[in-house]
């Protein structure tokens, strides 16, 4: 079992506008709505890729049915948390020539009972899970040193850790020392104070993650692919593709074939393999958060991994 904490569910929505002008009147030529956040992409995508998974985050009374639906019709399960308030929105606006303009609500002010009961609910997981996944931005009313703690308190369970976050969240989670962090060229950038927009700086940054103590540390470079290492050496991975229908969650989906990867075993070419080809094929159609297997099958031949 997988257990992802992806805390601050959203819902997603995916308009598709003429063009995208500030300050004029938009009207949408196609909307389509998803239950949202990054745990929600994360988990899955590592159901369709065929191992159990469950997803704990926050539900409001006007979405349970929704989500719950879904996840468990992608064979995923849902341990939604009750809230008074209201989940966050987040808007993807797509124009004709592809472009995709994201608007990410902060979500809700979570009071102590409902971060309890967050809490409770991971510590349950944590009991017979192989993997723990923190993914996405925390709720506000979460010290930003959160998932440095659940880090911590899975290792004290013998349990193993992978961390997608940003800014302070990231900073301190790093300094737990979890298996794996994802972070992509902004968020490196800003961990470690200078620009990772190559192969050679995306290098330098995953070298001084393995020095902090973090065993498989992964930078993802988008277009250029990704980075990662662990003790057996250091690999790049790529697959470029000339059909991208929306880029947006392609990050979890990679997290998401990490994950799996991992709980399979396999070495990190492997796992890199399969990561990018998640992210690609996520890339390549119209849902957000979402690899299908059998796109994710295609792609894996044409993925190009390297020794660094």
């Amino acid at each position: 079992m997988i257990t992802v904490a992806g805390f601050n569910t959203a819902i997603d929505r995916f308009i598709q506008v003429d063009a995208l002008t500030p300050g004029e009147v938009h009207r949408v030529r196609e909307e389509k709505i998803y239950p949202g956040g990054k745990g929600v992409h994360v988990a899955q995508t590592i159901a369709e890729l065929g191992e159990r998974v469950r997803l704990i985050g926050l539900v409001d009374q006007a979405h349970e049915a929704f989500i719950t639906r879904q996840l468990n019709a992608r064979g995923a399960l849902f341990h939604g948390v009750a809230i008074e308030g209201q989940l966050r929105q987040c808007l993807a606006l797509q124009e004709p020539d592809g472009r995709i303009t994201e608007i990410l609500a902060q979500g809700p002010q979570l009071n102590p009972i409902e971060q309890d009961a967050l809490l409770r609910e991971f510590g349950r997981g944590v009991e017979d899970s192989e993997l723990m996944i923190l993914s996405g931005s925390l709720p506000r009313g979460f010290a930003d040193s959160l998932y440095a703690g659940l880090v911590e308190y899975a290792h004290g369970l013998g349990k193993r850790c992978l961390v997608d976050a940003s800014g302070e969240a990231l900073r301190h989670a790093v300094d737990a020392k979890p298996l794996l962090v994802k972070p992509n060229r902004d968020e490196i950038s800003r961990l470690v104070g200078y620009p990772v927009i190559d192969l050679h700086a995306a290098e330098k940054a995953v070298t001084a993650l393995r020095e902090r103590g973090v065993t498989m540390p992964v930078v993802s470079l988008g277009e250029q692919g990704a980075v990662a290492a662990d003790e057996t050496g250091m690999w790049h991975a790529q697959l470029a593709s000339t059909q991208v229908r929306n880029a947006v969650g392609s990050g979890d989906c990679f997290l998401a074939g990490m994950a799996v990867a991992i709980l399979r075993k396999l070495p990190l070419d492997e796992a890199l393999r399969l990561a990018v080809a998640c992210g690609v094929a996520n890339a390549e159609s119209e849902e957000t958060g979402f690899a299908k297997r059998g796109h994710v099958d295609a792609l894996l031949p044409r993925v190009t991994v390297r020794r660094l």
